[in-house]
């Protein structure tokens, strides 16, 4: 009996090793697929798709292997999935051949649908195996590198070579920066990376010497959005940073040295000190985008050099028509990714210009989606803010600041989705998710389910 007690135990404890390499495949897959997407011109070509849904056979492969050894499969049951979940049903209800719900174009309904399905899966991947404060630093540090790289690569092409992209790829009537055939969209992705870079710059335990290598981390990314001319990038740059800044303005300084030696006026002077640290943030940023001589850019993102007298660059218009399309298909629009085509029904400008988006995600929800749609989206964003605002509220030290930067994050392209269609760029709808996962994600210091027991 002792025998077969000490084969069972050696055997338990091979399964567990085994199950936290498993884990920890899972987990880099899961981080693979951002980069992947946005190195390949921000995964909106049907052959990177082809690839990211050959990685997504794998994920769920691994997935289910992990479930089958545990006798059950992990998986955090965030709130936030069910939203998601619920505009991929209405995707399916689109699909179906019926008069009034079915899609304009099941086609392009079809493959939106894929590619939904595709970003729950990893969504709810980001929210299961992103569970220990060891693997959110990763994480947390995986967004700052490579947001401060992509950003670094992005100003370098736009001073060498602005027309194509690597310098080889050209992209036509688009102006493309970085890996992206749309600059607002690179804008965009610097709008999340940066957001983490603020939240870990601004903790209270942060060390100094790497507060030093964030601030130029972030200087950089601010500096790319001034480079890609972009006014919603701009616009919602400066609302991570207010948003950052106004958390740590109202965080409460736990820190030892301030306990022992602080006071109120103090506490009123570094305040005053985050406040006055964001606007240098911006000045120095603007200045930087100058002196390397992007003063178009940086004059069309203010609206000084507009060249035209639509200020909304026929956004106006866009919005109307898409007003229109809603309020004739209320309930379940006119099907995911056909307001191109639905458009040119509603056109007065007698189709003077080519639109497949209305750029205003909200507004595109109501015309693609009906207001089933868009009850979705905002019941994923009221969900999130409580949710995240609540590990706020709840966490200190790393985790409570990774949770600030990742909703500034995320806050940046919810306010850029105003203007844009950020998140139709879909590695960035990846990070989006990744991001999500870090503000809201319940993290624990050891991962109990891999604890070795002797």
């Amino acid at each position: 009996m002792a025998i077969d007690r000490d084969k069972a135990l050696a055997r338990a404890g091979d399964a567990a090793v085994s199950s936290t390499a498993l884990w920890t495949v899972i987990y880099l897959l899961l981080l693979l697929v951002p980069v992947l997407g946005t190195i390949l011109f921000g995964a909106v070509d049907e052959i990177t798709w082809t690839l990211i849904s050959l990685l997504w056979v794998v994920l769920i492969s691994l997935w289910a292997i992990d479930g089958w050894r545990r006798g059950g499969l992990p998986l955090n049951t965030s709130p936030l999935l069910l939203p998601v979940a619920g505009l991929v049903l209405i995707g399916l209800l689109q699909l179906l051949p019926i008069p009034f719900i079915g899609s304009m174009d099941t086609r392009a309904t079809y493959f939106f649908e894929i590619r939904l399905l595709v970003l729950l899966t990893f969504f709810a991947g980001y929210l299961t195996f992103i569970d220990t404060e060891k693997r959110l630093r990763r994480t947390a540090n995986f967004v700052i590198i490579f947001g401060a790289g992509m950003a670094f690569y992005g100003i370098l092409q736009r001073l060498a070579a602005p027309d194509a992209i690597y310098g080889l790829r050209r992209t036509g009537q688009a102006i493309p920066f970085g890996p992206f055939v749309n600059q607002h969209h690179f804008a965009a992705l610097m709008e999340m990376t940066s957001g983490v870079t603020l939240g870990v710059l601004v903790g209270q335990d942060t060390p100094r010497d790497r507060r030093i290598l964030l601030a130029l981390a972030v200087i950089i990314m601010g500096a790319a959005v001034g480079f890609t001319g972009s006014r919603g990038g701009l616009l919602s740059f400066s609302a991570v940073v207010g948003l950052v800044v106004l958390f740590r303005v109202m965080a409460k300084d736990t820190s030892s040295s301030s306990t022992r030696n602080g006071t109120a006026m103090q506490t009123r002077t570094g305040r005053l000190g985050w406040a006055v640290g964001g606007f240098a943030l911006l000045a120095i940023i603007f200045s930087t985008v100058l002196f390397l001589g992007g003063n178009d850019q940086l004059l069309r993102s203010t609206g000084v050099d507009l060249g035209s007298q639509d200020v909304s660059t026929g956004r106006f218009h866009f919005w109307s028509v898409a007003v229109r399309i809603f309020l004739e298909h209320p309930v379940l629009g006119t099907g995911y990714d056909t307001f191109g085509l639905a458009y040119t029904r509603f056109d007065t400008w007698a189709g003077l210009l080519r639109v497949e988006q209305a750029h205003n995600e909200y507004l595109q929800a109501l015309s693609d989606a009906g207001l089933a749609g868009f009850l979705c989206v905002v019941a994923f964003i009221a969900l999130f803010f409580r949710q995240s605002l609540r590990v706020v509220a709840e966490s200190v030290g790393y985790r409570k600041y990774v949770a600030i930067g990742a909703l500034a994050g995320c806050f940046g392209v919810l306010v850029h989705s105003f203007f844009d269609f950020p998140l139709r760029t879909y590695s960035n709808a990846f990070v989006f998710f990744l991001l999500a996962a870090m503000a809201t994600v319940p993290i624990v210091r050891e991962h109990r389910h891999h604890r070795k027991h002797h």
